[in-house]
């Protein structure tokens, strides 16, 4: 493995798609902390400062999802505040309405029907950004402090808008100014899955959340190490031990599949004899992946978002609050009901297994011991079905078993454990990270083995020459990447300086 890291940088192009994807990194990083116009930054500084002295309080998902999504940039309120999100958002909206809508289902099998979605896919993006950005601009302006990240700001720092700006001024630069950057964000990404390596939105979603990594290790620190009790580091230590175990079995289970064996007939064709062979269909554990987790989180945080914001002080929506808060034992129930519920739907809608049944009988393929066309669509949706209960149960684990950890060290420190570590030990963070980072090793090993170097787990064969072509071609600069470089280091430049100058 460790050849195979160090081979990456002998292929050329491989070289250029990583150097690509780490500048596009930087850059979604810098655009967290480049602050909204109308917004004043010394008073977000100050706000920020107290709540790392005053020490965190317990884990908050839904302070946990937001810095998934938007990378901190929502706590700054940066320009990419929104983060990837309303892309997301309309990414699933176009899949569901793909696999529901017969329209738009022939449309995506028809050719350029991709791009025609993809299309629509940024349309409703720009819409879902408006809304989004249209709300916190007006929530920001007149009530920062019921935003779950800046609670109690105004009384602490005095006031986030800088005095100068109407209502109306602020709503809309502060808007165009959002939707701008998550549309720069989106074209970021795409760029990223273009030139660079693994798929651009997942990754800046990964980025996102190994950037609190530091600071969760920070906590851990303050929490469990700075303790009077042993007890706490040896349950850090424990704590590190169950994490790679948590990793291991989260690995094991994101590539698990069913793999269905499919016989394919003999076939002459001319003097030449096809078919006789036998393929596997891979049917996954966890098909529907980290969505029906997503799906559950987004829906019960908005009737209590939505009840506090139009009947706010009324005793049901206090009720409500307590009943769906992220500490409460209703709230897990109902979450893995619903990831369950969600689990089954996602397959219901992405899995056909009546199209897969005529496609396996066009191309002359059959299970063994399964007549071809119905009895095989049968097969293969109560294969898919217990492989979904399967699959599902995983997710509902995974999705508690933050909570679980966060309420283990409450006879050590006497007080759960911050949301803010306990997110890398399971839930939406974990999955994604866990898929990113297979997908991106899957890239380079494929890369690596098309230009018969070593990969990960298979070896190369063919080595002599070409290499020795390969290893030229290496030495060779790229001048794009060069003129890249220069171009984001003079930016960094300019940065650092504009920041000495504020700070002087």
């Amino acid at each position: 493995m460790i050849s195979a890291f160090a081979n990456t940088w002998k292929v050329a192009e491989l070289r250029e798609r990583i150097i690509f994807t780490l500048v596009m990194i930087v850059v979604v990083r810098l655009g967290v902390y480049i602050t909204m116009p109308g917004i004043d930054s010394n008073v977000i500084e100050q706000y920020t400062d107290y709540k790392e002295a005053q020490g965190s309080e317990g884990g908050n998902i839904l302070n946990t999802m937001i810095t998934i999504f938007s990378g901190g940039g929502l706590q700054q309120l940066g320009i990419f505040a929104l983060g990837i999100m309303p892309y997301i958002s309309a990414s699933i909206l176009m899949q569901l309405m793909t696999a529901v809508v017969p329209k738009i289902s022939r449309l995506s099998k028809e050719d350029g029907g991709r791009q025609k979605i993809n299309q629509y896919t940024r349309f409703i993006t720009i819409i879902i950004a408006l809304v989004q950005g249209g709300f916190l601009a007006n929530q920001v302006y007149s009530s920062p402090e019921t935003l779950p990240f800046f609670a109690g700001i105004q009384e602490m720092t005095g006031d986030l808008v800088s005095s100068g700006y109407s209502r109306f001024t602020f709503i809309g630069i502060f808007t165009l100014t959002i939707v701008a950057g998550t549309l720069l964000l989106m074209w970021i990404g795409d760029q990223m899955t273009e030139n660079g390596i693994g798929n651009g939105t997942s990754i800046i979603i990964t980025v996102n959340i190994i950037s609190s990594l530091p600071s969760a290790l920070a906590v851990l620190w303050d929490t469990l190490i700075v303790n009077e009790s042993m007890g706490g580091p040896i349950f850090a230590v424990g704590l590190f031990a169950f994490l790679i175990f948590i990793v291991a079995a989260t690995i094991a289970l994101t590539q698990g599949q069913r793999r269905i064996a499919i016989q394919y007939a003999k076939r002459t064709q001319g003097r030449k004899q096809t078919g006789g062979n036998t393929q596997y269909l891979p049917l996954k554990i966890n098909y529907a992946n980290v969505m029906p987790i997503i799906f559950a989180t987004a829906i019960l945080g908005i009737p209590a978002v939505l009840a506090q914001m139009v009947f706010s002080g009324a005793e049901w929506t206090v009720t409500m609050g307590e009943i769906l808060a992220q500490d409460s034992l209703w709230y897990y129930v109902i979450a893995g009901a619903m990831i369950f519920f969600f689990s089954y739907f996602w397959v219901a809608t992405m899995f056909n297994p009546s199209e897969i049944s005529e496609n396996l009988k066009r191309g002359g393929g059959y299970i063994p011991g399964i007549r071809p066309g119905q009895p095989t669509a049968k097969f293969l949706d109560f294969t898919m079905t217990r492989l979904t209960f399967a699959g599902a149960v995983f997710l509902t684990v995974i999705f508690v078993l933050p909570w679980i950890i966060s309420q283990m060290p409450r006879g050590i420190i006497g007080k759960p454990l911050d949301g803010q570590v306990t997110q890398f030990f399971g839930g939406t963070s974990l999955l994604i990270m866990v898929g990113v980072i297979l997908d991106v090793m899957r890239q380079v090993e494929t890369h690596l083995l098309q230009k018969n170097y070593d990969g990960f787990l298979r070896k190369g064969k063919i080595k002599g020459r070409q290499e020795r072509k390969q290893l030229n071609a290496a030495n060779k600069a790229s001048n794009n990447m060069v003129y890249l470089m220069v171009v984001i280091a003079i930016l960094f430049i300019l940065g650092i300086v504009a920041l000495s100058i504020s700070k002087g």
